[in-house]
């Protein structure tokens, strides 16, 4: 990638907390949406296993859209594609509403979900080479930024419902303000372009590369605990530990809390013990959340274990994402490729765990969930940076343990 060279330190700072306001309002897009997804159901009069059906079509329209954003990106440039992008995603915002049935719902859920998926790629692969410029760790720090956005989307969508607030009309004003605050942060973003003259433009659609499917096998195993534990907590402590509903909804709480804080905070871990002994560690933690889950039938228990999943897991997406970027010659179709395959876990975690619960019970299904969390443990090596990429970021070919999974530096 070339543009903008002889980069200031100054520069960079303002590059990076662009892209963080850029992940801001892409979070606060799934915040504002998810809030009124009973308004959206009572006005397409959808009952709860075609609403079901309905809300599997963003993924849907993620996975087949991701492969094309490498192109676009390729195309475009990085700011001008996460300009298009970025805004065809917070105005995506306003169809779901509209909807008056199934059919037209799952159409407008296609479309929400494609926007946002290569809305998704363009921003993680800028701030992957705004983190290669600045020579630290920032990706765990932006997605962060993203459960912020969903917070602050979630508690004003949380409003309007609580107001009666019409959908539609809440969500034209969301879409528009979140349109005008997200063009605005990409104006501050690196202006980047590929190297025409000595690179081939990738194909319009592009599956995963090899580089990227171990990878995203990594990801797929945080993805998927983040499903099961945001969706099936809280029944879990419900149907199995026999709670009230206010405890059982704290099971959430606690992990998606847990998840932003170390999101928020896990660029300093990362910088300092390197992606490979991090997510190690944050499988460790995990899997002991899982163990006192399913072993420890007890709330408070329960609560902790969620907790440690989520501050287990927090980090891995980001890693997986930097590891992408630095694992072949084309940033932007690695990162989509790890894409897919982690929103395809997004979309089967829910519905695997209620599978094996039925065909078990809820405690062996959360028995899955720590196997996963294990498996990170296992599989983070695949993390590593190469020697030679080690040396470019650290000026030498030689560094220790820690270092080698630092980003690689690309000079601008």
């Amino acid at each position: 990638m070339t543009g903008e060279p002889n980069l200031s330190p100054a520069r960079l700072r303002h590059a990076r907390f662009a892209i963080a306001g850029v992940f801001c309002a892409h979070g606060a897009v799934t915040g504002s949406f998810a809030t009124r997804i009973p308004w959206i159901q009572d006005h397409a009069q959808l009952s709860a296993g075609t609403l079901g059906l309905a809300l599997a079509f963003p993924a849907l329209g993620a996975a087949l859209t991701m492969p094309l954003a490498g192109r676009i990106n390729h195309r475009l440039g990085a700011r001008t594609a996460l300009r298009i992008l970025l805004s065809l995603w917070t105005l995506s915002l306003i169809l779901p509403s509209l909807a008056p049935n199934l059919a037209t719902l799952c159409f407008a859920l296609f479309v929400y979900g494609g926007t946002a998926g290569m809305a998704d790629v363009a921003m993680n692969a800028l701030g992957v080479e705004t983190e290669n410029r600045l020579k630290r760790s920032i990706m765990s720090s932006l997605h962060g930024m993203w459960s912020v956005g969903a917070l602050i989307g979630s508690a004003a969508g949380t409003l309007a419902a609580h107001t009666g607030a019409d959908a539609r009309l809440h969500h034209l004003i969301a879409a528009l303000a979140l349109t005008a605050g997200g063009l605005f942060a990409v104006r501050g973003v690196l202006d980047l372009r590929t190297d025409t003259g000595g690179e081939e433009a990738p194909p319009h659609f592009a599956l995963p590369p090899k580089s990227a499917l171990f990878i995203g096998a990594i990801g797929f195993c945080a993805v998927f605990a983040e499903g099961a534990s945001l969706d099936w907590s809280a029944v879990y402590l419900r149907d199995v530990l026999h709670t009230d509903a206010g405890l059982a909804a704290a099971s959430t709480t606690a992990f998606a809390l847990t998840m932003a804080l170390a999101r928020l905070v896990g660029d300093k871990v990362v910088d300092r013990f390197g992606a490979v002994r991090t997510v190690r560690a944050g499988g460790a933690l995990a899997t002991a959340g899982g163990l006192l889950v399913v072993a420890v039938h007890h709330p408070a228990a329960a609560l902790a274990g969620f907790g440690l999943i989520g501050l287990g897991i927090a980090v891995v997406v980001p890693l997986a994402f930097a590891a992408a970027a630095r694992s072949g010659p084309a940033p932007a179709q690695a990162i989509a490729g790890v894409a897919t395959i982690t929103y395809t876990s997004g979309l089967i975690a829910p519905s695997a765990i209620g599978a094996v619960a039925d065909a078990t019970s809820l405690v062996v299904s959360f028995g899955l969930v720590t196997l996963l969390s294990f498996a990170l443990i296992v599989g983070a090596a695949v993390l590593r940076q190469r020697p030679a990429e080690a040396g470019a970021a650290s000026g030498s070919g030689s560094g220790d343990g820690a270092n080698q999974d630092e980003p690689a530096a690309i000079q601008p």
